[in-house]
């Protein structure tokens, strides 16, 4: 069913990195969405009240604030989908982000209401009436969740949309919710034990829980969080591939949303290359970057001195000395301006965010660590802490 709604309304439905591709999915999945969650809706407080059942009722409103974040997932995709202007330069792509916080927010309200309505039904009981009819409500709306649960999952992954997963966490909760709701409704049937207002109770509390699991995913990208190390690992490879790169470090990756990354790195090229030839390659691996990953990637040339025999020494001597230092994740942009009396040493490191040593502390004991192999060296260090996760790092102490 999924694939067969894909290929009906999504023209050029396999150019997921296209925005109106994108848009598109998520058009579909937002109508989708709001058509069943609001059949559902119908269907369970119908049951709810014919058989005075809070938590069928409490149910079919949790269906109805999954119809809402439907319709607002539909605008905030079509939001998101506008071109950059002069006031948003980067585009409108986060958006979407703000469109899942919206959601999650509606969702805590809605259940904090159910919740109240719960305990006043355990407070204040109504005796409940079974029927079958109510039952296979129930079924029913279980079936239809997993069904949603794994349509927007799949079309959340294909397309790499953090909402569309999120909206499909929430089918996986709602087929929980229900089931929870079925049994107590079979319990109160065979054992006749009144357990009405006790599971609204625990819808409500799972439908405020789930809002707050889903503000922590939909804030997580606004608040600036690590790349995925895929993502680290895919730019890194893509550049290394090039001939004529000696290594990279800095990299540096900015999230405007779904489609929107921009990110800048620092390249090392042979000192000794024609400037020109180094310039091109640059400018290639800029454009088939944005090209095959659609990053838009800004490159800093640094160039390496590769036929100067104390910058060598000093590369290995460094690589020995940090080998031994789990802090140190690597180093780069080593110089050395060799003299009569001393050789000034420049380099930077990057240093984990778990070290317990200040920048101070490192830059002595790495200095005292260079003087002992040799007291002409006079160290100028920069300490720098990695900002793509460190999980995403290559096993390199030296580039």
């Amino acid at each position: 069913m999924r694939q067969f709604l894909i290929r009906r309304f999504i023209k050029d439905y396999e150019d997921v990195k296209n925005p109106a591709v994108r848009e598109s999915y998520g058009r579909l999945a937002g109508i989708v969405g709001i058509v069943s969650n609001v059949l559902l809706c119908g269907l369970k407080i119908a049951a709810g009240l014919l058989f005075s059942s809070i938590a069928i009722l409490a149910d079919g409103i949790n269906n109805l604030a999954d119809a809402s974040s439907s319709l607002i997932t539909l605008i905030g995709f079509r939001l998101a989908s506008k071109p950059a202007d002069e006031d948003h330069p980067y585009g409108h792509a986060r958006i979407e982000y703000i469109t899942g916080l919206i959601v999650s927010l509606l969702i805590i309200i809605l259940g904090l209401q159910l919740l109240s309505t719960s305990v006043e039904k355990i407070l204040h009981p109504d005796p409940l009436e079974f029927s079958i009819l109510s039952v296979a409500v129930l079924i029913t709306a279980i079936a239809v969740k997993i069904w949603q649960a794994n349509f927007n999952i799949k079309m959340g992954e294909a397309i790499d949309s953090a909402a569309l997963k999120a909206t499909g966490q929430d089918s996986r909760n709602d087929v929980i919710s229900t089931s929870v709701v079925l049994l107590g409704i079979l319990i109160g049937k065979l054992a006749g034990i009144q357990l009405d207002g006790i599971l609204g109770t625990l819808v409500a509390l799972f439908i405020v829980y789930s809002g707050f699991q889903l503000i922590k995913e939909t804030s997580d990208p606004l608040l600036g969080q690590a790349p995925e190390p895929a993502l680290v690992e895919a730019i890194q490879a893509h550049v290394k591939a090039h001939p004529g790169v000696l290594g990279i470090h800095d990299l540096v990756i900015h999230d405007y949303g779904p489609g929107r990354i921009f990110a800048s790195v620092h390249v090392e090229v042979d000192a000794h290359r024609n400037l020109m030839e180094s310039h091109d390659m640059i400018d290639n691996i800029e454009r088939s970057v944005g090209r095959e990953l659609h990053i838009q990637l800004t490159i800093h040339m640094d160039p390496l001195d590769t036929k100067d025999p104390l910058t060598g020494r000093v590369r290995d001597e460094l690589l020995e000395i940090t080998s031994g230092m789990e802090d140190i994740l690597s180093t780069h942009d080593l110089r050395v301006v060799s003299g009569c009396t001393h050789h000034n040493v420049i380099f930077d490191v990057v240093v984990s965010r778990d070290c317990r040593m200040t920048d101070s502390e490192i830059k002595t004991r790495l200095t005292e660590a260079l003087k002992a192999r040799n007291p002409k060296y006079c160290t100028v260090i920069t300490v720098e802490h990695n900002f793509v996760g460190e999980a995403a790092l290559n096993n390199v102490k030296m580039q």
